[in-house]
């Protein structure tokens, strides 16, 4: 090893300020146009260099040397030996301040003297071909990876999906929140106007909703969109229709090029108003996403999506608990709801009335449906769904309520009157099992009764469970709630991207 202790060689002096200049000084130019190499950053940056030289961290012991561009920290490929050398400007020894070289050619500073001058004026470069063919090789490389990167950006391009949502009806938060597991900012579910982004698959998708949200009066962020609307009464369908309007407006003028609808649907699944709006009936619309059991579904353009929980009351995303799995319960079933004149809820009032099963549930009932929820009335919503093994989903207009979904989250099974409610929802070409057809699909393992006669014998049954199969049951609940969510989100998302992006054949 060769160490210069206190003096260096003076032709190796010249050499590496000259070095060390250049270096400098294509780093500084590279940094400061911000055309630093891939990977590069300010503390550790690759330099394309003929000397295979990479400049690392410089030490702290080290900062004014490299301040007053005379030496630096770094390596050369190869076997090395390492040379202190003092900064002569400072006039001080910094002994942490090291150039590494190639053991081949220590013998270079083993020459006398009298060969130093002469070596300094012809300049003589003992690696000057292999700079030349690693200065072309690194070119090359260069070329090869800016290449690279440009086409797979080009491919990302083509290939990724931007789509906003907005979100104008209170199903918009049932997908977001709950399905895909979105944010909102502000949190504050008061707010005017709330939003959010996330990456799923190819597609990058953002979601708006609030009061202020309103048509030409946003930013139009996308060329694909999803429209959230409301079609349950004609007020409803009156707005979501300008909604429809104002997009059609959009594919017009060339702003946007697709548009997809959820569509909270009719709860007689009356939705003749949206079909001359889709795209195979002369209309713009790619895609329809409605839900309650529409005929008209066919997998291909029309998609059952399910109601999910009532959003619009704040039911909030239930994280399961290691408590909500394994406490044992008070209740054996609740009942929290309206029981209509002549309907079957006043038929399973009765029912529990009988032998005093009303005591073995918590059991709430109102004459009068009320939209919003006092905090009072929501809390013992909630703590019934927590505290019950069993909820009762009696019919209301449609078999499909919020309710299955709140005691899905809560992990309490839902017990389901199967049976069709007046109106025209039913089978569809697709599915053959109406009432609840996507639900049954998807091996929902709910406890389905045709008639609330069945129920007594149901909760004798429940009483001989013992907590052990009742935890196993509300972890399979659970777990299949949670892979519910993740297949409607997975099949969105497929869905949109079959139909939004270019197709590969041809």
């Amino acid at each position: 090893m060769v160490t210069g202790g206190n003096h260096a060689p003076e032709w190796w002096d010249a050499h590496t300020r000259n070095l060390m200049d250049k270096v400098i000084k294509d780093t500084a130019s590279d940094v400061g146009s911000g055309k630093a190499p891939p990977g590069g950053t300010t503390s550790q940056m690759p330099i394309i260099f003929p000397y295979r030289l990479h400049l690392t961290s410089t030490p702290s012991s080290a900062q004014k040397c490299w301040k007053h561009r005379t030496l630096a920290t770094a390596h050369i490929s190869g076997e090395v030996s390492s040379l202190c050398y003092p900064c002569p400007l400072e006039k001080t020894q910094l002994s942490q301040t090291v150039i590494q070289v190639p053991r081949s050619v220590n013998k270079i500073w083993k020459k006398p003297k009298e060969d130093h001058a002469a070596l300094r004026n012809e300049e003589w470069n003992p690696w000057e071909e292999e700079e030349k063919n690693e200065l072309v090789a690194s070119q090359q490389r260069y070329e090869a990876n800016l290449k690279m990167i440009k086409s797979a950006r080009s491919h990302l391009e083509q290939t990724s999906l931007r789509v906003q949502i907005w979100g104008k009806a209170a199903i918009g938060l049932y997908l977001w929140q709950h399905i895909f597991g979105g944010h909102l900012q502000p949190a504050d579910v008061t707010a005017q106007w709330r939003e959010g982004s996330q990456k799923a698959g190819k597609t990058y998708l953002s979601f708006i909703t609030g009061p202020s949200v309103v048509p030409g009066y946003f930013s139009v962020e996308a060329e694909n969109v999803v429209l959230v609307l409301n079609g349950r009464e004609k007020a409803k369908i009156a707005y979501a229709t300008q909604w429809l309007h104002y997009a059609q407006t959009l594919i017009q003028t060339h702003k946007i090029q697709r548009v997809a609808v959820v569509l909270l649907g009719n709860e007689q699944c009356n939705n003749e108003w949206i079909q001359p709006y889709l795209k195979r009936n002369g209309g713009f619309v790619n895609l329809l996403f409605v839900t309650y059991d529409y005929v008209l579904v066919n997998e291909e353009d029309v998609f059952q999506w399910p109601l999910g929980v009532a959003t619009y009351r704040n039911f909030p995303v239930v994280e399961p608990s290691w408590s909500m799995l394994h406490d044992p319960r008070t209740y054996l079933c609740n009942f929290l709801g309206t029981v209509y004149k002549n309907s079957s809820r006043e038929t399973l009032m009765e029912i529990l009335k009988q032998d005093g099963l009303d005591k073995l549930c918590w059991i709430g009932a109102r004459e009068q449906w009320q939209p919003q929820e006092t905090n009072e009335s929501f809390k013992n919503y909630q703590d019934a769904l927590l505290q019950s093994d069993l909820t009762l989903c009696p019919v209301g207009i449609n078999t499909e309520c919020y309710r299955i979904y709140e005691a899905c989250s809560y992990g309490s099974l839902p017990v389901i009157e199967d049976v069709m409610t007046p109106g025209d929802c039913g089978n569809s070409s697709m599915y053959h099992s109406a009432p609840l057809q996507l639900l049954k699909t998807m091996g929902a393992p709910f406890i389905f009764i045709k008639n609330w006669k069945e129920l007594p014998a149901v909760l004798e049954k429940e009483k001989k469970m013992n907590l052990q199969e009742k935890i196993q049951r509300r972890k399979k609940l659970i777990e299949w709630y949670q892979n519910f969510k993740a297949w409607m989100r997975q099949k969105f998302i497929n869905t949109l991207e079959k139909s939004f992006l270019p197709s590969d054949k041809g």
